[in-house]
């Protein structure tokens, strides 16, 4: 998919690689959701279907406070306070932890509604706001929003793909 360079195409994007994903993580078996077997965000570390759906839930609510404290004009610590952007793994163990309460179905359901928080918020800002000026170093505002919501769905969708064959697999043979 082409790198988004409009409100439109953002929206298109994240759009389009969440529904993607939505429909793969339909295909995760609830009684398999919190098995840690796949590849973590930390090198040596494992995580579960459930880990991956917390880790996109964190990045998207990231985003929305990002966006939160823009618009009231305070100061935004990149990527998260108390974390720099060489410290993803441990970012990512803490997006785990916040949801370890929510079960697999609360999961998707809060994965579904920040993603539609998402896309209303990106619906409300004009293409000037989103791709008219750097907002990050070089990057605009609507391709921060693409690196950690349409970049990740499309990621996360190939980890839970190759989790799925993987588990095809397994059951064959069993």
């Amino acid at each position: 998919m082409a790198v988004p360079g409009s409100r439109q195409e953002l929206l298109a994007a994240v759009s389009t690689t969440f529904n993607r994903l939505w429909d793969d993580l339909a295909r995760v078996p609830k009684a398999r959701a919190r098995e840690a077997s796949m590849q973590g965000h930390m090198a040596g570390s494992m995580m579960s279907p459930a880990d991956l759906v917390a880790y996109l839930i964190g990045w998207n609510e990231l985003v929305l406070k990002w966006l939160d404290r823009d618009d009231r004009g305070e100061a935004i610590d990149f990527p998260e306070t108390g974390f720099k952007w060489n410290e993803l793994g441990p970012l990512a163990q803490k997006f785990y932890a916040d949801h370890d309460a929510l079960d697999w179905p609360e999961r998707l359901e809060r994965l579904r509604t920040v993603k539609e928080q998402l896309v209303s918020t990106i619906s409300n800002r004009s293409n000037d706001e989103l791709y008219g000026k750097g907002w990050y170093g070089k990057w605009t505002k609507g391709r921060m929003i693409q690196f950690n919501t349409a970049s990740p769905y499309a990621n996360a969708r190939a980890r839970i793909r190759k989790w799925l064959k993987a588990q095809e697999c397994t059951q064959q043979h069993l």
